[in-house]
């Protein structure tokens, strides 16, 4: 779990190729990698159209630690730095002056996955984000801490007290780190670095079972910058691409087939549902936020299941989960179907339904043709619905 906290806070997509694009020097880091010396070392531009990566120039390092790279941004850009054969990107910079400084440390006999420790100089932008990783990265160790609390005290079965007051740490835990984020998005004056915080907040908190930044908000995120930056050809795409994802929304489309294993081993499929009207509620036992939204579940299925309502429950517990699942499920008094591929992130409905970023609870009402006519549907809401369908 850990690992995944670091790994994804990197970069939002790393590819196993990358082409070369030629440079004329118009933007320069420089600086010493200590014990890396003999290695080559790649600044990668990372774009925000592809979502792609290609290599801006690469340079053999001095046996002194010593490298130069350059690169021809066509406007404000994030860049990282990555060791040849290490596969994973050491170092974030931004191309908000002409020539930075950049000094890293690594271990001897390191992979080059990660710099011990290094220095930025002559780059707000580059030094801001450092700040931005670290202290989200801190602050995602509070809840990954928070939650292997959780599941200890479950094992012990602890009181019904220390399961709410660990929750409420946990919910403490969250909005400080939602109030951080904000406060770093507000606080840039980069392009490339607002987009670098939005972009890899989003999927980390997924991870975490969040709901991460309201859609609304990064609406007015996006606002924002086309109106500061109205020449950034990167912002004008995001919007543009937003705008035809909104469009393409699941309200009014039939519901993809789900089939997936049930406790036993059954196979269980959505479209086994046919004539009813069916909420697909996707959580795990692990998520805080699926947790507390559980008796509000509980409350509208004891309400509605005799007026042809059910509910399908999908799980993205993980790998060696069940028990835990298990265990979730009869604490939490889910007595509707349930099933898993107990893949976590890797759950087939995830890419199907595409709400990766978003994270869980995430849910879906599929009518008795099996067409989608309400999502995200959670508190009072799921409440409303129902009763406005369910007359």
């Amino acid at each position: 779990m850990m690992r995944k906290i670091f790994g994804a806070a990197m970069v939002l997509v790393m590819l196993l190729s990358c082409k070369q694009k030629k440079s004329d020097g118009k933007f320069e880091v420089t600086g010493k990698l200590t014990n890396a010396g003999g290695k080559t070392v790649y600044l990668i531009e990372n774009s925000m159209f592809t979502r792609g990566r290609t290599i801006a120039d690469s340079a053999k390092i001095g046996n002194d630690g010593k490298y130069s790279l350059k690169a021809n941004p066509d406007e404000a850009t994030a860049y990282t730095l990555q060791i040849e054969g290490s596969g994973a990107d050491f170092a974030t910079v931004f191309n908000d002056a002409k020539k930075i400084s950049l000094d890293a440390s690594f271990n001897a006999g390191s992979n080059f996955q990660t710099a011990e420790n290094y220095e930025i100089k002559g780059s707000e932008a580059s030094t801001q984000a450092k700040e931005f990783l670290s202290g989200v990265t801190m602050r995602l160790q509070q809840l990954y801490f928070s939650d292997m609390k959780a599941d200890s005290l479950r094992k012990i079965k602890a009181s019904d007290s220390l399961l709410m007051a660990n929750d409420a740490q946990r919910i403490k835990f969250t909005e400080e780190l939602k109030d951080f984020v904000s406060a770093s998005i507000k606080k840039s004056t980069n392009p490339a670095l607002t987009f670098y915080e939005l972009g890899n907040y989003q999927p980390m908190a997924a991870q975490f079972g969040l709901k991460g930044i309201p859609n609304e908000e990064v609406d007015a995120i996006i606002n924002d910058m086309v109106t500061k930056y109205p020449n950034h050809e990167g912002w004008a795409y995001i919007k543009r691409s937003i705008s035809e994802k909104a469009n393409k929304g699941w309200v009014g489309k039939e519901a993809p087939e789900i089939a997936m294993p049930d406790a036993n081993g059954n196979i269980v499929k959505l479209s086994s549902y046919r004539g009813k009207y069916v909420l697909v509620d996707f959580w795990a036992s692990w998520c805080g936020p699926c947790r507390m939204e559980n008796p509000n579940v509980v409350a509208a299925y004891n309400k509605y299941k005799d007026k042809n309502f059910d509910i399908l429950g999908v799980s993205l517990d993980n790998p060696g989960g069940k028990d835990k699942w298990l265990a979730a499920i009869k604490k939490d008094n889910l007595t509707w179907t349930q099933v898993t591929e107990l893949k976590g992130w890797e759950t087939s409905s995830v890419g199907v339904y595409g709400f990766g970023e978003e994270g869980i609870p995430y849910n879906i009402l599929v009518d008795p043709q099996g067409k989608i006519i309400a999502e995200k549907l959670r508190g009072s809401q799921l409440d409303a619905k129902l009763a406005e369908v369910l007359k």
